[in-house]
């Protein structure tokens, strides 16, 4: 009962416009009431006893009920297909922003592929049933009202034996419906796995063709695609079943009908034209009644699309604004993290760190694959939160200070460029969207961009494609720069940001970089170690825990895990320049 509350709490706004869909639909039900209703006039009046008089009306108010009726079916239609893709475009928007919101935790536990499904197919569901199904319901039942009043007006005998049969469809119908919930379900989780898969698979075909893995790919998705064809066809097989069901159940009472209300007629106690109103009555009562059998199939589906959404809907953000969050000012003295555990899941990541980053301060952070420093960066723009102790940025701690304002003080450049299929502009304009194009042509120069954009076929109007595909690792690169430069953040993270490129695409980007970094507090994760001699400290991090930190130089002669990670480094070059 809670999803039909909810779904129905959606449509509140709308209750003008739905109220003059009811009129509308009101209109229909009763005209197709009254078209069955005139066939006793004119078949006792016109064909029994040749009634000129009533050959005259019969035919105007017989064109007078259609015109209403079809004037009653647009005005149904197009309001309730307002109110329902309404309803379902402020779903969308709702799930896409409540999506958004949720930090990286929700986007590691659940595939693109599945959160991709909720926005496109779930949300069709709901629209079908929420659109379709109530204006069936609805229109159907005005429909079978009225229909029921004109065969229990003519004779309710017959009436009481036609609606005995419709108790015997009630339990199958009952019963499909339960199943296409299930089936419903089962298929949105397959399609979500086939979106998903179909994501990674584009998005890195390279890898899929570099490894020659074609048809390893084309019998996952096969495999997938399988399942999905197995529950469509149990789907077809439950829908397909309610009609035949319906008419055979049907057939049995017209059936009955015709041999009772025959014999009548041939008694003399009923008139043809009783009996063929009647007849035709119930005959049009059956459809609206099958339509709303099979409207429960819609209604089931609908609901477990809605099922889906309402829980990405109903995940509470694991970080958010606590109430009265205040806004954070630009950072004047430091970057303070005290006593700082960190858990994911199971693993402890992070052990008792103990850091101060002065203002304007190039702090490094070095270290094995899995010792903890792109988590030790990740946790000061909040993507995570601590487990223990707090980071505080000039005395406030950040989980007082709110999300925007935070994360509006922070600029980040990442080994793994996120560009959107979108102009180079655009792109760099992503930085700031409030800046002039003044300011992202300066920003674009800045990042040694401007270049190789203006060389681009219509240079800041170019699309880069997904991902910037267009465009060389080293430019993709300068372009992301450029992004953090309009950004203009006093507190800089930069996640290994020359670890992917050739020697040549590095200068150009580390020249970039080193204006980027003026005058800013600026956390490196690093890779390569000949590109973090300059910084002010260097932190080594081993399992999670600091167990070094000086300068290059000072690190070197120590001859500790610096030192192991350096000359292993040293070594490597070597056997790559050999």
């Amino acid at each position: 009962m809670d999803l039909y509350k909810r779904l129905l709490e959606l449509s509140r706004p709308h209750w003008a416009k739905f109220l003059f869909a009811m009129l509308c639909m009101a209109v229909v039900g009763i005209t197709t009431a009254a078209a069955a209703f005139l066939v006793k006039p004119a078949m006792d009046d016109i064909f029994l006893n040749r009634d000129a008089v009533t050959l005259k009306w019969i035919p105007i108010a017989v064109v007078v009920i259609y015109l209403l009726k079809g004037l009653g079916n647009y005005g149904q239609t197009i309001i309730m297909s307002h109110i329902g893709q309404r309803i379902v475009t402020d779903l969308r928007n709702q799930l896409y922003n409540h999506i958004l919101v949720q930090p990286l935790s929700f986007f590691t536990k659940n595939p693109t592929g599945t959160l991709m499904s909720r926005l496109t197919s779930d949300v069709g569901l709901v629209q079908g049933a929420v659109s379709e199904a109530v204006t069936s319901i609805l229109k159907d039942s005005f429909s079978l009202i009225g229909l029921l009043f004109v065969i229990f007006y003519r004779d309710w005998k017959l009436a009481l034996i036609a609606i005995v049969i419709f108790p015997m469809a009630i339990y199958p119908i009952i019963s499909f419906g339960r199943k296409m919930r299930q089936i419903s379900s089962r298929t949105q989780v397959t399609v979500g796995s086939l979106t998903s898969l179909l994501q990674e698979t584009i998005s890195g075909n390279r890898i899929v063709k570099a490894f020659s893995m074609e048809k390893y790919e084309n019998e996952r998705f096969a495999k997938e695609n399988e399942r999905l064809f197995k529950l469509t066809m149990k789907s077809v097989s439950v829908r397909a079943i309610t009609s035949p069901l319906m008419e055979f159940l049907g057939g049995i009472g017209i059936a009955s009908i015709i041999i009772y209300g025959g014999y009548q007629v041939l008694q003399g106690t009923s008139t043809p034209g009783t009996f063929f109103s009647f007849l035709a009555a119930l005959l049009m009562l059956y459809e609206p009644a099958k339509r709303l059998t099979n409207v429960n199939n819609t209604i089931q589906q609908g609901l477990a699309g809605a099922e889906r959404i309402f829980s990405v809907i109903d995940t509470v953000p694991e970080i958010r604004n606590k109430e009265g969050a205040v806004d954070l000012a630009a950072i004047s003295k430091e970057i303070h993290i005290d006593d700082v555990s960190f858990r994911y899941e199971e693993a402890l990541v992070l052990k008792h760190i103990h850091l101060k980053i002065k203002a304007g301060e190039c702090v490094a952070f070095v270290g094995m694959s899995g010792g903890g420093k792109t988590t030790v960066v990740n946790l000061i723009p909040r993507f995570y939160d601590v487990t223990e102790g707090r980071i505080l940025i000039d005395d406030h701690d950040i989980r007082d200070v709110t999300i925007e304002s935070l994360r509006a003080r922070i600029g980040i450049v990442t080994q793994q460029t996120i560009l959107f299929n979108d102009t180079a502009r655009n792109n760099i304009a992503y930085g700031d969207i409030r800046k002039s194009e003044e300011d992202i042509v300066r920003a674009a120069k800045a990042a040694n961009a401007h270049d190789f954009i203006m060389k681009l076929p219509q240079d800041y109007d170019t699309m880069i494609g997904e991902q910037g595909v267009k465009l060389s690792g080293g430019e993709r690169q300068r372009v992301s720069i450029a992004r953090a430069l309009l950004k203009d953040a006093p507190i800089l993270i930069l996640d290994e940001a020359t670890s992917s490129l050739d020697t040549e695409a590095e200068i150009e980007v580390q020249d970039a970089l080193d204006k980027l970094m003026r005058n800013r507090t600026t956390l490196v994760i690093a890779h390569r170690l000949s590109t973090i001699r300059n910084a002010d400290r260097i932190i080594v991090l081993v399992d999670g825990e600091i167990v070094e930190e000086g300068d290059h130089e000072s690190l070197l002669q120590k001859k500790g895990e610096y030192f192991k990670l350096y000359n292993m480094q040293f070594r490597e070059n070597e056997k790559e320049s050999f």
